[in-house]
């Protein structure tokens, strides 16, 4: 049984990276999502454990998608390289000066490093190193699943080796991820700036999202939150990003989050900036969860806090 659907990718999957008109977007509903429903449900009815170890693989297992023509000048004249993580090599994407202070960018839950292809001119014109990888079970990185923190410990893992780091921008999945292990820089450094994109609370909002999408029992929130204690060692809760960010050491904290996200409702981006101290919001419009990663004044925005 294997993901069939992704909201957070398949909404530009066939897009150019040109701005787009301001509208009020909303997904179709994909080919053989009745099917999986279906599926789920049958197991989850005679066999709740096995249904749940299902669902689990399916949350857990990103589609690799066809690279678009729009990617490949991204990557073209990226220095790259390969950092070992618990879950494999991670690929490593890097351009501008090698002695130049870092902003790294992780994406999002089906994303890859040629995403942020909007930011690299900016963040380069500002005089940054850009730093982009393709996290575990993405792009060219190993892997065919992978979890918060098998995500967050790659991108532990890419941030102690590019020396120094003068932010980390960080979307959807990938700022989940950064916030909720949290991602901290060596040796106690202080992280100067923060920028969460389209970032969710924390997993069990996200759990909730899943099981009524595939029209699932509430119950698997129960058991999706105990499986995480039971491998991590970890609450559930301790994964949010309002309560786990400030670990970051981050000595200010931007949240970038559209009014009509989809996929991660504009009030919990409110949510952890009301809860973060310090924490300043931003809030967009008609971009949604994913255009807002390739929106001008956006990105002049974030590189703007990155000062």
């Amino acid at each position: 049984m294997t993901n069939t659907y992704s909201p957070a990718y398949s909404l530009c999957a066939d897009e150019t990276p040109a701005a787009p008109p301001v509208v009020t977007m909303r997904y179709p509903e994909p080919a053989g999502l009745r099917w999986l429903r279906w599926q789920l449900g049958a197991l989850w009815a005679v066999a709740p454990a096995l249904g749940f170890r299902q669902a689990w693989q399916v949350f857990t297992t990103p589609r690799r998608l066809p690279i678009k023509a729009w990617e490949a000048p991204a990557l073209a004249e990226a220095r790259r390289h390969t950092v070992a993580a618990a879950t494999g090599p991670i690929a490593v994407y890097e351009w501008g000066p090698a002695a130049a202070p870092a902003v790294l960018l992780v994406h999002g839950w089906e994303h890859r490093a040629s995403f942020w292809r909007a930011w690299l001119g900016p963040l380069l014109a500002a005089g940054y190193r850009v730093v982009a990888l393709d996290g575990p079970a993405h792009g060219a990185s190993a892997g065919r699943r992978t979890t918060l923190p098998d995500f967050g410990g790659a991108v532990q893992a890419v941030v102690d080796t590019i020396g120094e780091v003068r932010a980390i921008v960080a979307h959807s999945f990938g700022a989940a991820s950064v916030a909720g292990l949290p991602v901290r820089l060596p040796a106690g450094v202080a992280l100067p700036r923060l920028v969460l994109v389209s970032a969710p609370l924390g997993p069990r909002p996200v759990a909730e999202r899943f099981a009524d999408f595939l029209h699932l029992p509430a119950d698997l929130v129960r058991r999706f939150a105990e499986h995480i204690e039971r491998r991590t060692g970890r609450p559930v809760d301790s994964f949010a990003v309002a309560t786990a960010g400030p670990g970051t050491g981050a000595e200010q904290v931007l949240v970038l989050h559209d009014e009509e996200d989809e996929i991660i409702p504009f009030a919990e981006g409110q949510q952890i900036a009301a809860a973060w101290p310090g924490t300043r919001l931003h809030a967009t419009r008609g971009l949604g969860h994913n255009r807002i990663l390739r929106d001008a004044g956006v990105v002049q925005l974030a590189v703007d806090f990155i000062g």
